[in-house]
């Protein structure tokens, strides 16, 4: 396992790391969270990604539990949680969602440490833009955040880059704590916004990236190109809007073109996916994630397929997958 900057600050983080989306709580336990966790762990991992909003709170708890029984020096792992759509998800609290406000913000860090036992968290996302908040109320909450050493560095999640150039140029402006790092989506299907939109900010402002969906949610697994299979994310309660992604048949026709250069580097088609969002420089860690151990195990071989995506290899990737992506 390979380490690197998250973007131009001095924190290191794992090329891989293991995320918790739909599986802790829902499919995965304390047991297995913890099990899992220790061999991501021994492979080299050193970032765990969560969000105050997976599982309604519950996958917060669950990584906590894992974390606390496995007893690791503090220094050692690295650990996210994102705000914005908050948990009172019925309630008539108007300032607990779908929102960036300061008294939202400054509320739901101390909801996410008591949940994870923690007396700080790592990186700190906010989940989605507010366009309901001034983007200088957010920055100010966020810089506030880190000044009383409850969160050590924040970032933003599924920002453009018009409005993270704004945030940051705020921060500056002040003399704030800045954005360093965006959790954009990223796979052979879902590029332009990493690849395009986001070009000038690299060098501009030094952004760095913990990219989510590598397997465009299970897409490039190949398991959907004959529909959605029991037990399968795309069969679970409440992710039915990614069926029509998942069946989406020209993706399929790509995903079955794609398992042939898989199989030419002695690979499923997994690895040589997560390996592909791996090999952009640009990219600070891959997220990855699993319901079972062996899952897991495979997903980290990806390191292994890394060294093996020459120029020729990619060329012969983006001539099957470019066309189809976003």
């Amino acid at each position: 396992m390979q380490y690197r900057r998250l973007g131009r600050s001095g924190l290191q983080v794992s090329e891989l790391s293991l995320g918790s989306w739909v599986t802790y709580h829902n499919q995965v336990d304390v047991a297995a969270a913890r099990e899992m966790m220790a061999a991501a762990f021994d492979a080299g991992v050193n970032f765990f990604d969560n969000a105050e909003v997976y599982a309604a709170g519950q996958s917060e708890i669950v990584m906590g539990e894992a974390l606390k029984a496995l007893k690791w020096p503090r220094l050692n792992y690295v650990v996210s949680t994102k705000f914005f759509w908050g948990l009172d998800r019925e309630g008539q609290a108007a300032n607990r969602k779908d929102t960036l406000n300061r008294k939202y913000l400054t509320q739901a860090i101390d909801g996410s440490l008591k949940r994870m036992n923690l007396d700080f968290i790592d990186l700190v996302f906010c989940h989605r833009p507010d366009p309901n908040t001034p983007v200088e109320e957010t920055v100010w909450a966020m810089s506030d955040m880190v000044t009383r050493g409850k969160a050590l560095y924040w970032g933003t999640s599924e920002w453009s880059a018009q409005e993270i150039r704004a945030a940051w140029e705020i921060a500056d402006r002040h003399h704030l704590h800045k954005p360093v790092m965006e959790q954009p989506q990223y796979n052979l299907f879902h590029r332009k916004r990493v690849e395009q939109e986001y070009a000038r900010l690299y060098e501009d402002i030094g952004l760095g990236l913990t990219i989510w969906s590598p397997l465009a949610s299970g897409l490039l697994t190949g398991k959907y190109r004959q529909g959605v299979p029991a037990g399968s994310r795309g069969a679970l309660e409440g992710m039915g809007f990614l069926v029509k992604g998942l069946t989406h048949a020209e993706k399929n026709a790509a995903v079955a073109r794609l398992e042939t250069v898989a199989a030419d580097l002695g690979c499923p088609l997994a690895q040589l996916a997560i390996a592909w969002a791996a090999r952009n420089p640009r990219v600070s860690t891959v997220i990855t994630g699993a319901s079972k151990i062996a899952q897991l195990q495979d997903n980290l071989r990806a390191v292994d397929v890394i060294p093996k995506l020459t120029a020729e290899v990619m060329a012969r990737i983006d001539e099957i997958a470019a066309p189809l992506a976003s």
